[in-house]
């Protein structure tokens, strides 16, 4: 590593990751000692090594802050290839190589310690294939196939699959890889094998290992990962028997799998022996079980229980997933549908519910929690919706909106002539829409502690919090009084919208009289108002002044009567009270043109995205809502100062 004075630094990763080679250890530390930088030259050639240093090392860099850009300046293989998905650009001369595969290592000890080891590189491989695919925008089944295929490509290739954002020419590049490493390589292109220098080196496995490899292999090996390949079909047959009977009679199964001698077809007779031991031609009380095979049954069950059990729908009393819980709900979700889980842990379990092709309970979830942050937005307690006008804009260009004064009168046509075109270009408003979000996870501790409130109390509350997001907006327009097209505020005597005096008959009808001699050009507009936004400090007294049929004196004189009586409706907001508990205004009824609130394609409640989280374990869950406000026109809304 080597800064420069510009706060740029260059990085060469010309090795084996992990203890032979870079380990994360050392890689962090220097890249510490480095300094403030904002941009990172990382160059690399590595056949690639330890999957935990190399993940260490690809955090490191990902939260770093400085911009980086990759070079691949020979081979980035395996873990290499993962680190280099920081890169934003990734370039690669077109004679350079990539290459991706699904993680190995070896293991040694009994079927629950080999059980493990697979579990652990299943559970690594989940890890890195979010890297790829937030690259290349593949998804992650596309990602598996080919980490299942162990995928070599060039420059080109990579450039025309994503993973990488620039090709040059190619340059004269060197490998130096390990003669065990080349081994490994099963499918390495010959152009790439005989460009290597083996060097002879200490071997090493790149995961954790329970007990160390062998130096060399006996002549027995071959029988042995013979013996191995027969248990594992051996074990996956049952597996995928007992599965037909729901994750029924597991523990005949565990019985059946622990046995080394017990074939499929010995599994077979014993779970009829089992079944039909209390079958008798004629007895019929055995309870059925119904097996659906393509999982909607099942499906269907558990979202319904999930509902019903967040409160979004009524209990089906029929329903045989009311009343489990939501790790008993996941397992189902899987031995439904044929998915064997007798040898996970828990948090395995649920991590393969959460991200099994034939499972669809992170999809389930994902509908919970989605009831709930729109039950959170519409039982939001907010007020900008009563008075505003909603609109819609079909993308995040700035657009552009004529008030209500946008057009004159219309002009004669005589027999014969030609109609004129009216130009509204420089009484446009502009309005544009933004984004709105947050993320929280839905964890596997919380579906195994049947922790619902993740389904139901955080989602809400991130629904309310995204109306009163909206509302804050909105009411920030009339407290701030942002400047208009024509460069004058909102709210001004150019204007003619700002009226004096408290809540009294005489103040709000001036107010009144403002709005209603609002005019464009010579044309008179007629704006009635329709509401009075006022501070709560002010509500009790404006309703009073508002819906009172008679002013003060009326006890004197029973002929005076208000002459305002429910010429608007009053909306009490207490954003108002923290600006001012004297000031209020008067807006024109919804739909007129006064403050605009749109939505992306109409759309007016927040939607929200899941993806199993690369750095959260369980489901990271987006809350998000487009939305832009801006004021359209001064003259369907006026301001009192309150004194």
């Amino acid at each position: 590593m080597k800064a420069s004075a510009d706060k740029s630094a260059d990085i060469y990763i010309y090795d084996e990751i992990g203890y032979w080679g870079v380990t994360a250890k050392q890689f962090v530390e220097n890249l510490q000692a480095l300094g403030e930088v904002s941009h990172i030259n990382l160059h690399i050639n590595s056949p690639g090594g330890d999957v935990f240093d190399g993940i260490a090392i690809y955090n490191a860099l990902k939260y770093h802050g400085a911009s980086i850009t990759v070079y691949i300046d020979g081979l980035a293989a395996s873990m290499a290839s993962v680190i280099a998905m920081v890169g934003n650009p990734i370039i690669m001369p077109e004679n350079t190589m990539m290459m991706i595969h699904k993680p190995w290592g070896f293991a040694g000890g009994d079927a629950n310690d080999m059980r493990d080891y697979a579990d652990l590189l299943d559970k690594v491989e989940s890890v890195l294939i979010p890297a790829y695919a937030s690259k290349t925008g593949k998804t992650a089944e596309e990602i598996a196939s080919m980490l299942e295929d162990e995928t070599w490509l060039d420059g080109n290739e990579c450039l025309s699959m994503g993973f990488a954002d620039q090709v040059t020419p190619s340059l004269q590049a060197m490998a130096c890889i390990y003669s065990k490493r080349i081994e490994e390589f099963e499918k390495m292109p010959n152009s790439i094998r005989n460009m290597v220098t083996p060097r002879a080196t200490a071997p090493r496995e790149p995961l954790p290992t329970t007990t160390p490899a062998p130096q060399s292999l006996p002549d027995t090996e071959a029988i042995k990962a013979q013996v191995i390949a027969e248990q594992k079909t051996r074990i996956n047959g049952i597996k995928d028997l007992f599965a037909m009977f729901g994750g029924k009679h597991q523990e005949l199964q565990n019985v059946c799998v622990e046995d080394v001698d017990c074939s499929v077809s010995d599994a077979k007779d014993k779970l009829l022996a089992l079944l039909g031991k209390d079958s008798t031609p004629s007895n019929k009380t055995t309870g059925a079980h119904i097996y659906a095979g393509n999982g909607n049954f099942t499906g269907d069950g558990v979202r319904q229980a999930l509902m019903s059990r967040a409160g979004h729908e009524e209990a089906q009393r029929d329903n045989a997933y009311n009343g489990m819980m939501l790790r008993e709900l996941a397992r189902m979700s899987l031995t439904e549908r044929g998915v064997g889980v007798a040898s996970y842990n828990p948090m395995q379990m649920v991590g393969l519910a959460l991200t099994h092709s034939s499972s669809d309970f992170g999809n389930i979830l994902l509908d919970v929690a989605n009831k709930s942050v729109l039950q959170g937005w519409d039982e939001a307690e907010e007020t900008f919706q009563l008075w505003t006008k909603k609109g819609q804009l079909s993308d995040f260009k700035v657009a552009t909106r004529v008030g209500l004064g946008g057009f004159p009168s219309l002009r004669q046509v005589r027999e014969g002539a030609e109609y004129k075109y009216v130009t509204t270009a420089d009484k446009g408003e502009q309005i544009a829409l933004a984004t709105y979000g947050e993320i929280f996870s839905i964890t596997r501790q919380a579906i195994i502690n049947d922790d619902m409130d993740q389904l139901t109390s955080i989602p809400m509350k991130m629904g309310s919090a995204a109306k009163a997001t909206i509302g804050d907006l909105v009411y920030a327009v009339l407290i701030d009084n942002p400047e208009m097209s024509d460069k004058k505020k909102l709210f001004s005597s150019d204007h003619k919208n700002i009226a004096s005096g408290g809540v009294d008959v005489n103040s709000l009808d001036g107010a009144r009289k403002l709005m209603r001699m609002q005019k464009e050009g010579k044309r008179s507009l007629n704006i009635r108002p329709a509401f009075m936004l006022v501070p709560v400090a002010l509500e009790t007294q404006a309703n009073q002044t508002i819906q009172s049929g008679s002013v003060k004196g009326a006890d004197v004189n029973s002929a005076i009567i208000n002459p305002i009586r429910d010429f608007a409706q009053v909306i009490a907001e207490p954003r108002l009270d923290e600006n001012s508990e004297k000031e209020w205004y008067l807006s024109a009824a919804q739909g007129k043109d006064t403050v605009e609130v749109a939505y992306l394609h109409g759309v007016d409640a927040p939607y929200i995205e899941q993806q199993e989280g690369f750095t959260t374990d369980g489901v990271a869950t987006k809350v998000r809502i487009d939305a832009g406000v801006a004021p359209v026109d001064y003259r369907g809304l006026v301001k009192s100062t309150g004194n």
